[in-house]
């Protein structure tokens, strides 16, 4: 996760582009319908869709998805999530990707009041990418810099560890 934390750190919009893309691979029934522009974009960096039922009779859940680029110290607090929460229109869930983690007290709130927003972290990210052949610094390097290319192309300006 530090690599992909190094890759985004100076570019969180890119991340959110990454976010998005994370949670489809995660789950197919996921559709990112559109990454919202960086500024006034209403608290959401990305809306779409969740598809659940047999497909001769499918339903759409809308989600408004939060992407939070933060370093492997920081985590996402109780401010963060309320921001997420309160923009929740009616009938609407939330996911939540981070590249780092919700701190205990967030996660704890968001689980007692029942909200309904999913929670993927770096751990998960971790797995998601391990899962799809992209386990090594090179693999997601090369993966990253082909999906999300670095402003003004620098791509020789991120290292990996």
């Amino acid at each position: 996760m530090r690599c992909v934390y190094e890759y985004f750190k100076e570019n969180p919009h890119g991340f959110e582009h990454c976010a998005a893309r994370l949670a489809g691979i995660m789950d197919p029934n996921v559709n990112i319908e559109m990454v919202t522009r960086p500024s006034v974009d209403g608290g959401r960096d990305a809306i779409g869709k969740y598809r659940i039922g047999p497909i001769a009779d499918q339903i759409s859940l809308d989600f408004a998805l939060e992407a939070k680029c933060y370093g492997p110290d920081n985590g996402v607090g109780v401010k963060e999530l309320s921001r997420l929460i309160s923009r929740l229109r009616h009938r609407e869930f939330g996911i939540l990707v981070t590249a780092s983690f919700v701190s205990h007290q967030a996660y704890q709130e968001l689980r007692s009041d029942r909200h309904p927003v999913v929670v993927i972290s770096a751990a998960d990210i971790a797995g998601i990418l391990v899962k799809v052949g992209l386990g090594t610094p090179e693999a997601l390097k090369q993966w990253l810099i082909a999906q999300f290319p670095p402003p003004r192309g620098n791509a020789d300006a991120f290292t990996f560890r």
